[in-house]
């Protein structure tokens, strides 16, 4: 997470996030749908900024905000976010009750999950708004099919109690990104299953969703009562491909400047390791920035930048705090900006480029970058 966030300065190095894509991404996806649309801020906002990004959602047409762990949520709430929020990812012993005296909706996925949401309720003095969660496929949060049966009984028992409100049933793709790949109507068909299956034992107008990022953009039939949007929110694609054929605008750049500039010899081995060499005499450019600040280390000689008005390759081995850039002859200088990644409308690398060098995903690369970065908005995302 980075270090500072500002509204006005300019940094060395800096993540500059674009509040008005973010607004614009919800606002294009809420339209899409035609129903409720749940945008997903966790993990700061997928590394864009928790609060002003959880704002700019709301104010592109979110009708939810949705987190994977209770701080993210108690964040909200202390900052004056009265939206819905669920959080959907706590461990035993956790302050539950808290979030439940915030008006935070919890995710369940086993009935001691369901106790200690009952005990926080008595506890808070409010009844917890509770979702349900199934696994259809991913074996990694929800109950299993063995396991359903059980939970909605027991779900049912704790309503009939006074203790919760069951509000929505829910889980979550394991191969969206591949639209057409038959796990998708696999999980859609099991979860249906499960959905008549709790209807059928008494609960009653639940709202169900399902729908990430990839099957919001894709998969019409899995949109079912509301849509959980995250990545696309922030304008990148999630299959991988270019966000503007979805009409998606990316909101973070990365940026710094040139910390030195050099002439050396043929022959002259770069940074750690000396994994690269020069074959000429060549001028290198100094970046200030590193794996500390979050570029990858793998991102040795593939790491695309734009610099002088041309993309490059990063030069030998990334260091803690910085890299080298092999720039030849060209008339580069200290002070000249560097782009790591951005929407690409300067020819700018873009996230989805630097996961493909690097052999990752933008998500991983995009909730990583930060250490000693500043963030500066642009935009007001009203």
């Amino acid at each position: 997470m980075p270090g500072s966030e500002t509204l006005d300065c300019v940094a060395r190095a800096e993540i500059v996030v674009d509040l008005d894509a973010v607004r614009d991404n919800v606002a294009l996806l809420r339209r899409r749908v035609d129903r409720p649309l749940m945008a997903i801020v966790k993990a700061d906002a997928y590394g864009h900024g928790l609060l002003p990004c959880a704002k700019a959602c709301l104010a592109g047409g979110a009708d939810m905000l949705g987190v994977a762990i209770l701080d993210e949520a108690l964040q909200l709430r202390a900052h004056g976010i009265t939206a819905p929020i669920l959080a959907w990812l706590a461990v035993p012993g956790e302050r539950v009750a808290e979030a439940v005296r915030a008006g935070v909706e919890v995710s369940v996925n086993a009935t001691w999950a369901l106790q200690e949401l009952v005990a926080a309720g008595r506890e808070s003095g409010r009844i917890p708004r509770v979702h349900l969660k199934f696994d259809s496929g991913l074996s990694r949060g929800g109950a299993t099919e063995a396991d359903w049966p059980t939970l909605v009984q027991a779900a049912l028992r704790a309503e009939a109690d006074g203790a919760v409100q069951p509000v929505a049933l829910w889980s979550h793709l394991a191969y969206a990104d591949e639209p057409g790949h038959p796990t998708i109507d696999r999980q859609l068909h099991l979860f249906v299953a499960a959905v008549e299956f709790a209807e059928r034992a008494g609960l009653q107008s639940m709202t169900k969703h399902l729908a990430n990022s990839a099957a919001t953009l894709t998969r019409p039939d899995t949109w079912l009562d509301m849509v959980r949007p995250g990545i696309a929110c922030y304008g990148l694609d999630p299959l991988g491909g270019d966000p503007a054929a979805h009409g998606l605008r990316p909101a973070m750049t990365v940026r710094t400047e040139v910390a030195l500039v050099k002439r050396v010899p043929p022959g002259s081995g770069v940074s750690y390791g000396h994994s690269y060499v020069t074959d000429r005499e060549t001028g290198l450019a100094l970046v200030p920035i590193g794996y500390a600040e979050g570029i990858p280390r793998n991102a040795t000689n593939v790491g695309p930048v734009w610099l002088g008005g041309a993309r490059r390759t990063i030069s030998g081995r990334v260091c803690m705090d910085q890299f080298v850039v092999d720039i030849g002859d060209d008339p580069v200088r200290a002070g000249d900006e560097v782009l790591v990644w951005g929407p690409g409308t300067q020819g700018e690398p873009t996230a989805q480029d630097w996961a493909d060098a690097v052999d990752t995903i933008h998500y991983e690369l995009v909730t990583r970058i930060g250490g000693r970065l500043t963030r500066r908005y642009v935009g007001d995302g009203r």
